[in-house]
């Protein structure tokens, strides 16, 4: 899991982490994590060598750009879901997923549309996030029939 006060300082976590990386030092596990989502994503490379850029630049709507760093801890944050097995359906409907696609990566983006909007109405509403709203989306995304 990653931890961080404000947005710089968990910008910095990934930006710090590519370096590592580009650099050819030792990596921590979380740091490997994120350049593993990074190497995914060549659009955000240049974004996190220039540290000053990374660290400031806004994404709003009204610029119709996506916030690279949400994208990128909405991949970390599936991945730990799958690890953890939380929500419990999140693993079966994850290969139902990769079985229907044939593209891990493509799987990700599909369940982190679900997850993105799930976080999304939550933050609007000000309450936690619907666990059985992000299940139903993600059988939705496979095909499956809601059980």
């Amino acid at each position: 899991m990653i931890y961080a006060q404000d947005r710089r300082e968990m910008r910095r976590v990934f930006v710090n982490a590519w370096g590592k990386y580009r650099a050819q030092q030792a990596l921590e596990a979380m740091e490997q994590h994120i350049v593993d989502v990074v190497l995914l994503h060549p659009e955000y490379h240049a974004l996190l060598a220039d540290e000053a850029t990374a660290l400031d630049s806004d994404y709003t709507p009204e610029q119709g750009a996506s916030n690279p760093f949400l994208h990128m801890g909405l991949h970390i944050a599936i991945r730990e879901q799958l690890t953890t097995r939380r929500p419990p359906e999140v693993n079966e409907l994850y290969q139902h997923l990769l079985a229907k696609l044939r593209d891990a990566h493509e799987a990700e983006h599909r369940m982190l549309e679900c997850l993105g909007e799930v976080l999304w109405r939550a933050q609007r509403d000000g309450v936690e996030p619907d666990v059985a709203e992000y299940v139903m989306c993600l059988r939705r995304a496979t095909g499956l029939k809601a059980s």
